[in-house]
Order: structure tokens, then sequence, then C-alpha cells
């Protein structure tokens, strides 16, 4: 009976942690739904890329996928999102205010592949990385 009690508590503490995934995904797309511009500098939105990135962010919490949900990937997808452009990671680390040197570029490489390897960024060719909103069907 006890261990039963144990098993039941164990399930009712993973929803709850579950349930609060989704309250941060659902702010999340709130957020970013509502930004009337950039929330990074010299950034101009781009129709419809902000709408695709929420879906994607949803997608990645229902996942329970962590990575993407750090207030660093949210800051790398949103200027993905409001800028519709395609950038080398560079690029990406300049937008941010990071610096460019090696470490910080690799650092933000292996970020960047991460997305990629989540269909939430794409890369049309060697380097170059956008928004690709036909692989999550948006």
């Amino acid at each position: 009976m006890s261990e039963q009690i144990a098993g039941l508590s164990e399930e009712v503490s993973r929803a709850e942690e579950q349930l609060v995934r989704l309250q941060i995904a659902r702010e999340t797309v709130e957020e970013v739904l509502a930004a009337p511009s950039s929330p990074v500098p010299g950034v101009v939105v781009a129709g419809g890329a902000a709408d695709g990135v929420a879906v994607a962010l949803v997608k990645a919490e229902a996942e329970l996928d962590v990575t993407v949900m750090s207030p660093e990937y949210r800051e790398i997808i949103a200027l993905f999102a409001t800028s519709g452009a395609a950038m080398r990671c560079k690029e990406v680390c300049r937008h941010l205010g990071l610096g460019t040197e090696p470490r910080h570029v690799e650092g933000m490489h292996s970020k960047l592949k991460r997305l990629v390897e989540r269909g939430i960024l794409a890369e049309p060719s060697s380097g170059l990385l956008k928004v690709e909103g036909r692989k999550q069907g948006w």
C-alpha cells in the first residue's frame, strides 16, 4: 500500500512539474506574440515569423525540452523570429551584444546547432542559419 502511495505521489509531482512548464510556455508565447517590436535592438520584426517560433516554443515545451526554454535560447530564438533574416554565428553574437572572439562564436555555434537539430532553425547553406517554418509545419 505504501509503495502505491509513493508511486502515485511521484506521478502527481511529475504532472505538477509538466503543468508549471506548460504555463511557462504559454507565457513565453504570449510575450512573443504581444511584442510590438523586436526585443533585440536594431532588429525589425518580420511578419509571421514570430507566430511560427511561438509554435516551435510550445512544441519544445510539450516535449519537455528545457534547453530551448532557457533564457539564452529564448533570446536567440527571439532574434531570429523578429529579424526574419538568415545570419551567421558571428552576426548572432554581435546582435546579442556578445563578443566575437572565438570562445563566444564557438559557444554560440553549439547553441545554434542544437536549435537546428530541434527543427527551430534551418541551415540552408553551411554556417548560414534562419527560422525554417516548413519543418515545423507552420
